[in-house]
């Protein structure tokens, strides 16, 4: 059974955290970027991005676009695996990744023709993301999720209500950054984003799918932003995502939609990468969506073929 009783659920109390941010010059024009504090991932899709910035990939679609972000979620996610957690338990500042001297470094370290060595601990989700926006330019990325299909499996007879599961990042290791102690958050994966272009554009973006989030976030919104794609191109391209994703039992490979230049494919298992190439359009890649307002009142939204969302004006 849990350890969770009545006097833990009494104790709980929400609280309102500061984001984090990344200022990038070089995009768009100059953007700041928004992202969840720990003990969510946010700090791993700023990152990558930050990372990407850095490497500079001069087009979109091609070896160099692709290997920069995989390179990037590796760097990333070893930082995550390693120190996010609960924030009153971390040994390290998550802005400390976020600083330019420390990012100029990690991307020193990026072979620009290699594949460094992978796996990391991944994990999976269940989740739903919606972006909105008002006439007022108030703008919201949101994102839920119960970990798992069903969440714990434990429903609340009175409403029907489903427990979530993400209980299950604690370790039982006493030393682990993540060990089981009362009053503890759990380290988790959701992470929606948000951008702020200096132009006065404001972009709501984010995806389902564990570790695919991060990599999805960097893929629509460098596409979008960096390389001028239309919102739902972005959204709708073909996807990778490095390691398990939702739905998916192999763990450590690059997966590929199909829909990608051979040529491109080829470069990146030449660069050592461990490529499985999937169907043009597939669900483990994520349920990606966005939202853009733009200051004079223009709205524009993009929502994914690989699910059954849908972009909507009231």
């Amino acid at each position: 059974g849990s350890p969770l009783g009545g006097e833990d659920l009494a104790r709980h109390r929400s609280v309102r955290r500061r984001p984090l941010s990344l200022g990038l010059a070089e995009t768009a024009g100059g953007v700041t970027l928004f992202n969840t504090p720990p003990p969510t991932q946010g700090l791993a899709a700023l990152m990558i991005l930050g990372l990407v910035e850095r490497l500079a990939p001069a087009e979109a679609e091609t070896f160099e676009h692709i290997h920069a972000i995989v390179e990037a979620t590796k760097v990333a996610f070893k930082v995550r695996n390693a120190h996010i957690a609960d924030p009153l338990y971390m040994n390290v500042h998550p802005a400390t990744y976020v600083n330019d001297h420390v990012l100029d470094r990690l991307a020193g370290d990026i072979a620009p023709r290699r594949a460094a060595p992978w796996p990391a601990r991944l994990a999976a989700g269940d989740t739903v993301y919606m972006a909105c926006a008002d006439a007022q330019g108030r703008v919201v990325s949101f994102i839920q999720s119960l970990f798992h299909g069903f969440g714990s499996g434990v429903v609340l007879p009175e409403s029907g209500l489903l427990w979530h599961n993400r209980a299950s990042s604690f370790s039982l290791d006493p030393l682990s950054v993540n060990a089981l102690t009362p009053g503890r958050k759990p380290a988790h994966t959701l992470a929606p984003a948000l951008a702020k272009f200096r132009d006065g554009r404001v972009m709501a973006y984010g995806t389902m799918g564990g570790d695919g989030q991060p990599q999805t976030q960097a893929a629509v919104f460098t596409r979008y932003a960096r390389f001028g794609m239309d919102l739902q191109q972005a959204v709708s391209a073909p996807r990778w995502v490095l390691g398990k994703s939702y739905g998916d039992s192999k763990p450590h490979d690059l997966k590929l939609e199909s829909r990608f230049d051979p040529d491109v494919i080829h470069a990146l298992q030449r660069a050592g990468h461990d490529v499985s190439v999937l169907g043009p359009f597939e669900e483990i890649m994520g349920h990606a969506g966005a939202v853009v307002w733009h200051p004079g009142g223009v709205m524009e939204g993009a929502c994914d073929p690989r699910s059954d969302g849908i972009v909507a004006a009231f």
